[in-house]
């Protein structure tokens, strides 16, 4: 970086049991685009879903979809644990309700400076978090 430029993070990169799936399950929910998808490090596959300036990588470990491990401890108690991925939308209300059709439970309602927001847990045991500002 040279002069007063801001560092702007990029991507960040999860274990998921089905690459496709979660990918398809991200577009749907937040409008996202897959950027990439194909081979990945030690035999692995990834999709690249988000919008022009930044993206989540969801990979899935060689092998068959739904065979990436289980961690049974908290993230918010593991050492490099990914406690949650934060989102912003432009209507809070309408991401909910399709969260909620697509057979999750929102949880952790809160409304507070910087803005409202909502938790809930996917499939691989991520957490997200939508916000609105």
């Amino acid at each position: 970086m040279t002069g007063s430029a801001v560092a702007e993070l990029e991507h960040v990169n999860v274990t998921v049991a089905d690459a496709d799936a979660t990918a398809r399950m991200l577009c749907e929910l937040f409008g996202w685009q897959v950027r990439w998808k194909g081979a990945a490090k030690d035999n692995g596959y990834s999709v690249h879903v988000g919008s022009p300036g930044s993206y989540l990588a969801v990979y899935q470990p060689a092998g068959r979809p739904g065979t990436a491990g289980e961690s049974p401890v908290s993230s918010y108690a593991t050492r490099a644990g990914l406690n949650h991925i934060g989102v912003t939308v432009a209507d809070i209300d309408a991401t909910e309700a399709k969260v909620k059709a697509m057979g999750y439970r929102p949880h952790s309602h809160a409304d507070y400076e910087p803005g409202r927001r909502f938790y809930f847990d996917e499939e691989n045991g991520i957490e997200i978090e939508v916000v609105q500002y």
